[in-house]
């Protein structure tokens, strides 16, 4: 009896073995991290006091041919999948650092924000990001940003990068406030929740040449959620780099 008893006992173990899978996303938490706002903001998250670029027609139709609404990039561009460049900045020069919105097509409330590291010395774990500051509180619905809306980051010295932040519903509409612990895409792939290295990327480079432009594109689902659609157009940005 203690024998058939082992024995079942052994098939039930390899059994639930066999059937428990390897998980195919782990959360990742900035505990240590603090927050802030790069300025005052509306009740609709919009900055206050923002600059303006002007954003040719020509532009947003090539945003909306190359990353329409729905349509899977990985599929469409897949060649945007294999440039091991990211979305991070360095800074060769002191410069001045601007963002502006391009586009957002999110049924999301998102916020975007950025966090510095030294050069050469990317974050591995959320522990590396000391401080995220917010640039756009709320990115995605119900913004009041439109087409050219751009704000200073700040003057940064040589030997700095910034990397991106996209917080997935991290505005609050009816409260007016933001969630520090939504879940965050960086545009540095190592800090993204997903276990698959071809499923970690979360912000694309896409050249813009006719305005010598670099556009940042933001996908702002787990991309492993089937509800995921990996089109890479809920928020689309560029940033502008001016020696100082």
């Amino acid at each position: 009896m203690k024998t058939k008893n082992y024995l079942l006992l052994l098939i039930t173990v390899v059994a639930f073995s066999a059937c428990k899978k390897d998980p195919v996303t782990k959360p990742v938490k900035f505990t240590t991290t603090q927050y802030n706002n790069l300025g005052t903001f509306d009740p609709s998250g919009t900055p206050q006091n923002m600059m303006k670029d002007t954003i040719p027609p020509a532009m947003l139709s090539f945003i909306q041919t190359t990353l329409p609404d729905g349509k899977n990039l990985t599929l469409s561009h897949p060649e945007l999948f294999n440039n091991p460049a990211i979305g991070d900045i360095t800074i060769a020069k002191p410069s001045n650092v601007y963002i502006t919105f391009v586009s957002g097509f999110s049924a999301n409330s998102n916020s975007l924000a950025f966090y510095t590291y030294p050069s050469g010395q990317p974050p591995t774990s959320a522990k590396d990001i000391s401080l995220i500051t917010y640039i756009f509180p709320n990115a995605g619905r119900l913004s009041g940003l439109v087409p050219g809306d751009k704000v200073l980051l700040g003057k940064f010295d040589v030997g700095t990068s910034i990397g991106f932040v996209l917080m997935e519903n991290a505005w609050d509409t009816t409260k007016r406030t933001l969630d520090n612990n939504a879940v965050h895409f960086c545009s540095n792939d190592a800090l993204n929740p997903e276990v698959d290295p071809k499923l970690k990327k979360h912000a694309v480079l896409i050249n813009y040449p006719a305005d010598n432009k670099v556009l940042i594109g933001f996908e702002d689902r787990d991309r492993t959620r089937a509800d995921c659609d990996n089109d890479f157009n809920d928020v689309v940005v560029y940033c502008t780099v001016t020696p100082v």
